[in-house]
């Protein structure tokens, strides 16, 4: 059974950030959306491309009214190194998802198999979710591979603001 379901309140989440601040999604007070994005971490080159395009566009999300929180199952070690070496100063970065959590959002985990790949980490996923905690829109992917773009996202999310459109895939 899914835990991710449109029109169905969103796992909780609840995790470090590295600007020293913990961050809870039930104290997230957006104007329209939560944007979480779960990424790999520090050894996925993927991912840190798709951090960085996010982190030119990061006002682009807030000017619609949304929040973004990009998190991983990295150490704080880890997270502070992707900090350092990536060009994402605008992003919130969260750390330490537990597989628990992970599953919770649907997530798919994998095993390391390369010698910079943690033991365990977890598969991209993208989920907006509504300022009542109800989950709008889900992208989980079991790879590194064809997640959301953000210039189709941005498009997107003027249309379900100006046609008020409703969260599918529900049922």
């Amino acid at each position: 059974m899914k835990n991710t379901l449109p029109r169905q309140e969103a796992p909780g989440l609840i995790v470090n950030t590295t600007n020293g601040m913990q961050w809870k999604l039930r104290e997230q007070k957006p104007e329209n959306f939560v944007m979480v994005i779960f990424y790999r971490g520090l050894h996925c080159p993927v991912c840190k491309k798709y951090l960085e395009e996010l982190n030119t566009k990061i006002g682009k999300f807030r000017d619609k009214g949304v929040s973004v929180i990009c998190v991983s199952g990295d150490s704080k070690e880890r997270a502070e190194k992707t900090v350092q070496d990536w060009d994402v100063d605008n992003l919130t970065i969260g750390y330490d998802l537990v597989s628990e959590d992970a599953r919770k959002w649907d997530l798919y985990i994998s095993e390391g198999v390369k010698p910079e790949e943690p033991e365990v980490f977890f598969e991209p996923g993208l989920f907006l979710i509504k300022p009542d905690f109800n989950l709008y829109a889900a992208s989980i992917q079991s790879m590194p591979f064809a997640r959301p773009k953000f210039d189709e996202l941005l498009k997107a999310i003027d249309f379900v603001l100006e046609k008020d459109y409703p969260a599918r895939g529900e049922a």
